[in-house]
């Protein structure tokens, strides 16, 4: 699934909502303390489980998620969240925000910063709970996500001041390791902010997808969609932007080694832009035991001669 690209005008506005949280803050220095951030929003915080439907199940009867009704019957509650992949919800008229207290707590930091995104997008607040003349289609639910999620990176990751360090070095997965310890968030989502907003006019993309190596492969495995997440930089996707899932993960194939963690490998990669000229990319791959973290670089146009 590649990443939705936003319009300048959404950027702008969404960049202003967050300049005013930092600046409430102080402009404080990474890594951001989201308790604070709740408190300055007058936010509550609190937690569900899939496996207790006691605590959701009034509030569920009247959400929609992505044009649909969630919950028709109390008794499917739990259907509705696995069915959905919810994994947080937050609450327009309580002012609440809900995490998913079965999920590892290390995913909870980001799933909290993009619901305080849907608080801080001012024009979310009447779309949440799916009013009758804004019942959203998968494509504006989308969007929406897509907006929640700029608006938890750049929180997170305080504004510009991330792009500034990570733009001061090459791109690397060594970076984007040091730049998620610096910011207090996971790699993934580093990895991600990085793409989008440190790329510094180069064509970048990640891949976040399960293990390549055949051997490692989970059961589920799917050869027609095997990426969870294709993230490209504007100058990647305006260069490159033809260029499908399944052959980048091809590529990364390629060089993979079977280890059961860590460094997979690194390799050289030509990819051809909408012009048909092709171009030389350093792919690196790392895995976390959960799932494999891909950066892919431009490093030059490609000459024959240069392999003679």
């Amino acid at each position: 699934m590649k990443n939705v690209s936003l319009g300048h005008r959404t950027i702008a506005d969404i960049n202003g909502q967050v300049a005013k949280v930092l600046r409430g803050l102080g402009n404080p220095a990474p890594p951001i303390d989201l308790r604070i951030v709740r408190d300055l929003l007058k936010l509550d915080r609190g937690y569900y489980s899939t496996t207790d439907d006691s605590l959701l199940r009034e509030m569920f009867s009247r959400m929609k998620v992505a044009g649909l009704q969630v919950l028709k019957r109390p008794t499917i509650l739990r259907e509705a969240v696995q069915t959905l992949s919810l994994k947080a919800l937050y609450l327009p008229d309580q002012k609440r925000i809900l995490l998913d207290k079965d999920l590892p707590p290390l995913k909870h930091r980001w799933n909290e910063a993009h619901e305080i995104g849907h608080d801080i997008i001012p024009w979310h607040a009447g779309m949440m709970l799916g009013d009758t003349e804004q019942t959203l289609t998968p494509s504006c639910h989308a969007v929406m996500e897509a907006e929640a999620n700029f608006a938890a990176g750049q929180l997170l990751f305080l504004s510009d001041r991330f792009a500034e360090e990570a733009i001061s070095s090459a791109p690397s997965l060594e970076l984007v390791k040091s730049l998620s310890k610096s910011f207090g968030n996971t790699m993934t989502s580093t990895l991600w902010r990085f793409v989008e907003q440190a790329h510094g006019g180069r064509p970048i993309v990640a891949l976040v997808t399960g293990h390549p190596h055949p051997t490692r492969r989970k059961a589920d495995f799917d050869a027609a969609n095997p990426c969870r997440y294709c993230v490209e930089s504007p100058p990647f996707r305006e260069r490159f932007g033809a260029l499908r899932e399944i052959d980048l993960f091809a590529a990364i194939v390629g060089y993979c080694g079977a280890q059961r963690g860590g460094f997979l490998g690194r390799s050289e990669v030509l990819l051809q832009d909408l012009n048909g000229d092709r171009h030389m990319f350093e792919f690196e791959t790392f895995f976390n035991s959960h799932e494999a973290l891909t950066l892919g670089s431009w490093l030059r146009p490609y000459s024959a001669s240069t392999w003679l």
